[in-house]
């Protein structure tokens, strides 16, 4: 067993902290390698239920080292508020911490220029954002001319000058754009931050040379995705996006280890659709069903408690994800949420409005937003599946819908999770049907 990558294949959401947490057991470091506190983890174990935003889902496990990479942005506050409460939960953190000196920093000019954003967009429904100043953190990195990177913090002198700068232009720019904008000062600005570096200094390190250290010495690294896929920078539905490259193409950059130390690439989906926030989503079901979903799934934000959107599974979405995001094998979630459906819809393809059908997710959002689902129907069960723990434990109905995605999406699906707890776990489902079986089912 070498290093894995984690990464969610739909609008994120899709459980990927359960699945980290379990693959915990064969590998010795856990790397966040993008986005910031606007990820929400949640992991149910031993009876305690932990939500995490910025640090790894790896923390819980005893002896293995968490790393906050490069393309991580930090707002300092939130990560020692998270660190605060794990450790009131009982987690030993131990030396098990590391940040990257190179991560850029959150600074309070960026909560007031997500606000600015959102209130300007120009589209016609707002991204949807969390408004914790990430997209303009990342904005000011790619801008270089007013990035700030926790390594800054180490040279005061400098970074007060630096800020001084900064907070100039951000004031007069807020000014203007902000009736109710509140003038920001520098100086105490620059006093707040300095004492987050000193709380702070024990964790930060070059994350960089020691993840490189770890690997000669063949230590194991399992990389762990925020969002999912369908919210990449570039690959996904812009501009209903994060600022990130939430697929795997943000691994490398956002860490500095190379993709081809990585073995293996573990694709998550929900056994149905979510998204959160404004963009088009073609399996959306605004009625009782997607209602009946989000209650069965308990569809609120962990980060922000917003209920989520709900609808069937989109084969075409996830389709083009995994090919971006090269995974090679696939985890169904929450496959439990569906029971008590008497029949349950797959989006095989599109439509457009001419009836043309569509294979492909459109890189246009006006013709993504044109886009009808093309459904195919399956029978769906009655039963609980909570207490199943073998794949032989389910019930017929919930093992051909299994198969039924592994065939259209080609891809073999290794692990079906039924519920939160880490015991809730099928790990023998190691093929997938084969597609004369599949059509059979269906």
């Amino acid at each position: 067993m070498g290093s894995t990558c984690v990464v969610g294949l739909q609008w994120g959401d899709e459980a990927k902290g359960k699945i980290v947490d379990l693959l915990c057991d064969q590998h010795d470091i856990v790397v966040r390698y993008q986005g910031g506190a606007n990820a929400g983890h949640t992991v149910v174990a031993d009876g305690l239920t932990y939500k995490l935003s910025l640090i790894p889902t790896g923390i819980l496990r005893p002896g293995v080292d968490c790393v906050l990479g490069n393309g991580v942005v930090v707002h300092p506050p939130a990560l020692l508020l998270e660190i605060e409460r794990l450790t009131a939960q009982g987690v030993d953190f131990g030396g098990r911490l590391l940040v990257s000196d190179r991560a850029h920093v959150i600074m309070p000019y960026h909560l007031a220029e997500e606000r600015l954003t959102e209130e300007s967009s120009s589209v016609a429904e707002h991204l949807g954002t969390t408004r914790r100043g990430i997209g303009p953190c990342y904005r000011d990195k790619v801008g270089r001319v007013h990035g700030v990177r926790i390594a800054d913090l180490y040279h005061p002198a400098r970074f007060r000058e630096h800020l001084n700068r900064i907070v100039d232009y951000k004031n007069r720019l807020l000014t203007a754009m902000l009736p109710d904008f509140e003038i920001l000062d520098a100086s105490s600005i620059a006093d707040e931050y300095l004492d987050y570096a000193r709380r702070l200094k024990t964790y930060v390190s070059d994350t960089t040379t020691w993840l490189g250290n770890q690997l000669d010495r063949d230590r194991r690294l399992l990389f762990e995705g925020a969002q999912g896929t369908l919210l990449d920078v570039d690959h996904g539905s812009y501009p209903f996006v994060t600022s990130s490259n939430s697929s795997t193409a943000g691994i490398a950059a956002g860490s500095g280890v190379p993709s081809r130390s990585i073995d293996r690439w573990i694709g998550i989906v929900k056994a149905y659709t979510t998204r959160v926030g404004g963009g088009p989503f073609p399996t959306e079901q605004d009625n009782p069903t997607g209602d009946r979903i989000r209650k069965a799934g308990n569809e609120f934000g962990t980060v922000t408690g917003r209920p989520r959107r709900c609808g069937w599974f989109d084969a075409v979405a996830v389709r083009h994800a995994a090919r971006v995001s090269g995974t090679t094998e696939l985890a169904v979630m929450l496959l439990d949420v569906l029971s008590g459906h008497e029949s349950i819809q797959v989006a095989t393809a599109y439509e457009d409005e001419s009836g043309n059908r569509i294979e492909a997710m459109p890189a246009s959002i006006a013709d993504l937003e044109r886009c009808r689902p093309v459904y195919a129907t399956l029978r769906g069960w009655n039963e609980d599946l909570t207490k199943c723990r073998r794949w032989n434990d389910l019930p017929p109905a919930a093992r051909r819908y299994v198969d039924f995605l592994s065939e259209l999406l080609g891809l073999p699906v290794s692990i079906v999770s039924v519920g939160p707890e880490r015991r809730q776990t099928i790990l023998d489902r190691l093929t997938a049907a084969s597609p004369r079986e599949v059509a059979a089912q269906a």
